[in-house]
C-alpha cells in the first residue's frame, strides 16, 4: 500500500516547503491588497475593481472547491461512471446559477443575499433569516474544506493519527482567519485567482501526463482502469457502482441529483462574487469565462478518476490514509514522485485556503451587514469602519466553528459533504430567490416561511440520515439514531421549501406589488443597479 510508506516515498521536508511557499506568497499578496480595504464597500466587494475576466478566473476558484479535486477524482476511481455524475451535477449546476439568478442579483443587490430580499419586503425579518440561512450553508461548505485539509496533510506527511490530522485543520483555520482579516474580498480575490491558475494547469498537466500513458487513447485508459479493478471492472463503466443497487440508493442518487445542481444557484459565497465588478457588462464578461474554466476542469477529473484507478488500483485507494480523497495525490505519486505529489498536494491545500477564505467573507459580511448593521442598528452604523470591525470579529468565531465541525467530519468523502451543503443552499435560499425575482405575490411571510422551514427542514434530515450516523462510514459510526432513509434530503426539503414559500404567501394578506415592479426593471435592464450599489 502507497500510503504506509507515506514518509519514505513522498518526502515531508519538500511537501512542507512547498505548502510554505504558497503560504507566503499568497499573504504578501493578501497585505499588498489589504492598503486599499478601508470602506464597508473594500472589505465586502473588494471596491468593486475587478475585471470580468479576473472575476471570472476568481468564480473558477470559489467554485472548484476541494470536492472537485479530491472528491471527484476519488469517487470516479472507485466507482466510475456513477462518480462522474459529481462531474455532471456541478457542472449543470452552474448553468443554472447563471441563467436563473447570477444577474438578476447583481443587479438589485449590494452585498449580500438579505440585499435582494429586503429590496421589496420588511428589511429586518428576511435579512435575519437570509443571514441565518448563509451561515448554515458556509458552515456545512467548510466542513467539506477543512475534512479535505486534514486528509491531504495526512497523506502528505504520513500522519495518521487523529490528533496529528486535527492539528492541520486548526492551522489551515488559522491561515484562512489571517487571509481574511487582513486582506478582506479584494485578497480573498486575488488569492483564488492564483489557486485557479495553479489547480486548472495542475490538473491539465496531470491530464496530459495519464492520457500520454496510454497513447493519448482515452478508451485505452478506460480499459487500464477496468483490468487494474479485476473482477468485476466493466461495472466502473455503466451506472449503478455506487447508486443503482436497489431502489433506495437509486432515489439517493436523484435526490443528490437535484441537490447539486439547484444547489448552486443558492450558495451564497458563488453569488456574492457577482458584486466585485463595476458593471453588469462585467458581470456578464465573467460568466463566460467562469463556465469556460470550469468546463474544462470537470473534463480534466474524467481522466484524472480513470487515471488513478487505472495506474493506483481502486484497492490502494480505497485502503489509504485518505480512501476516496486520496486518488489525485496517489496518482501525482505514482506519476512524477514527490515533486510532483507535493506541487499537486500544495495546489489542493491552496484550492482548500482559497474556498475557506470566500465562505468566511461571505459569511461574516452577511451577518455583520445584514444582522449588525440593519437588524441590530437599524441601519445606523457609527461608521463604515464599525461595521467590518464586526464582520472581523465574525470572521473569527467562525473559523473557529470550523475547525471543531472540521475535526468532526474529518473521514468523510469530501464530495459528499459538499453535496450536503448543495441541499442546504437549494432548500433554504433557492426557492425564497427565484420567488422574489419572479413571482409577485410573494411577501415577507412567504419568505420567513421558505427560509426556516427549508433549513429546519434539511438540517433535521441530514441529522438523522444515514450520512450522520447507522452505518460505518456515517459521521458518528459506533452510534445509530437515524429514521430517514436517504443519505441526501434534497429530494423531499427542497419541494418542502417551494411549497411552504407559497403556503406563507397565501396565508399573508401582505402586498409588495409597487416595490416588485421597481425590482423587476432593475432586475432585467440593470437601470439605476449601479447607483444603488455604488456606496
Amino acid at each position: 500500500m502507497i500510503l504506509a510508506q507515506g514518509p519514505q516515498e513522498s518526502s515531508p521536508a519538500l511537501n512542507i516547503g512547498i505548502f510554505v511557499t504558497f503560504v507566503v506568497i499568497t499573504l504578501l499578496v493578501v497585505l499588498r491588497a489589504s492598503r486599499n480595504t478601508k470602506t464597508a464597500s473594500d472589505y465586502y466587494a473588494a471596491g468593486r475593481s475587478f475585471s470580468g475576466p479576473q472575476n471570472g478566473i476568481a468564480i473558477s476558484g470559489d467554485y472548484l472547491s476541494a470536492a472537485s479535486f479530491l472528491g471527484i477524482a476519488g469517487a470516479i476511481a472507485i466507482y466510475g461512471y456513477d462518480g462522474f455524475m459529481y462531474s455532471i451535477g456541478f457542472l449543470v449546476a452552474w448553468l443554472v446559477a447563471l441563467l436563473l439568478v447570477a444577474e438578476l442579483l447583481r443587479n438589485t443587490g449590494k452585498f449580500t443575499m438579505g440585499d435582494v430580499l429586503a429590496f421589496r419586503m420588511r428589511q429586518r425579518p428576511v435579512r435575519a433569516a437570509a443571514a441565518t440561512s448563509t451561515l448554515a450553508v458556509s458552515f456545512f461548505y467548510l466542513l467539506a474544506q477543512m475534512a479535505g485539509a486534514g486528509i491531504l496533510v495526512s497523506v502528505l506527511l504520513g500522519i495518521e493519527s487523529g490528533v496529528g490530522q486535527s492539528i492541520v485543520i486548526a492551522i489551515v483555520g488559522v491561515v484562512m482567519i489571517i487571509y481574511v482579516l487582513v486582506g478582506g474580498m479584494k485578497g480573498t480575490t486575488w488569492v483564488q485567482i492564483i489557486k485557479a491558475a495553479l489547480l486548472i494547469s495542475g490538473a491539465a498537466l496531470m491530464t496530459v501526463w495519464v492520457l500520454a500513458k496510454y497513447g493519448m487513447n482515452l478508451s485505452a485508459l478506460l480499459q487500464g482502469a477496468v483490468d487494474k479493478a479485476g473482477k468485476g471492472g466493466e461495472s466502473l463503466l455503466s451506472p449503478g457502482a455506487q447508486y443503482g443497487t436497489d431502489a433506495l440508493t437509486q432515489l439517493d442518487f436523484l435526490s443528490l441529483a437535484i441537490a447539486l445542481v439547484l444547489g448552486t444557484a443558492g450558495l451564497p459565497h458563488v453569488l456574492m462574487r457577482f458584486y466585485t465588478v463595476p458593471t453588469a457588462k462585467e458581470a456578464r464578461r465573467s460568466v463566460v469565462w467562469a463556465i469556460g474554466l470550469i468546463g474544462l476542469f470537470y473534463l480534466f477529473t474524467l481522466v484524472l478518476g480513470y487515471g488513478a484507478g487505472a495506474l493506483v488500483g481502486s484497492d490502494v485507494i480505497a485502503n489509504s490514509a485518505g480512501e476516496e480523497n486520496s486518488a489525485a495525490p496517489l496518482l501525482a505519486l505514482e506519476l512524477g514522485g514527490p515533486v510532483l505529489l507535493g506541487f499537486i498536494s500544495a495546489v489542493a491545500f491552496a484550492t482548500i485556503l482559497a474556498v475557506v477564505a470566500g465562505l468566511t467573507i461571505t459569511a461574516s459580511a452577511s451577518f455583520a451587514h445584514d444582522i449588525y448593521a440593519n437588524v441590530i442598528k437599524k441601519g445606523k452604523v457609527d461608521s463604515k469602519q464599525d461595521e467590518v470591525r464586526v464582520a472581523r470579529i465574525t470572521a473569527c468565531v467562525i473559523g473557529a466553528v470550523a475547525i471543531v465541525g472540521g475535526i468532526l467530519a474529518k473521514n468523510q468523502n469530501v464530495a459528499f459533504l459538499v453535496a450536503l451543503a448543495f441541499a442546504v443552499a437549494a432548500s433554504a435560499n433557492l426557492p425564497t430567490l427565484l420567488y422574489s425575482l419572479f413571482w409577485k405575490r410573494f411577501n415577507t411571510s412567504g419568505a420567513l416561511w421558505s427560509i426556516y422551514g427549508g433549513l429546519t427542514i434539511t438540517v433535521v434530515l441530514i441529522v438523522f440520515s444515514p450520512a450522520v450516523s447507522g452505518s460505518s462510514e456515517a459521521m458518528l459510526p459506533t452510534m445509530d439514531f437515524h429514521w430517514f432513509p436517504l443519505a441526501n434530503p434534497g429530494l423531499v426539503s427542497i419541494p418542502a421549501s417551494f411549497f411552504l414559500g407559497w403556503l406563507g404567501t397565501m396565508m399573508s394578506s401582505e402586498h409588495f406589488e409597487k416595490e416588485y415592479a421597481e425590482m423587476e426593471v432593475r432586475s432585467l435592464t440593470g437601470a439605476g443597479a449601479e447607483k444603488a450599489t455604488a456606496h
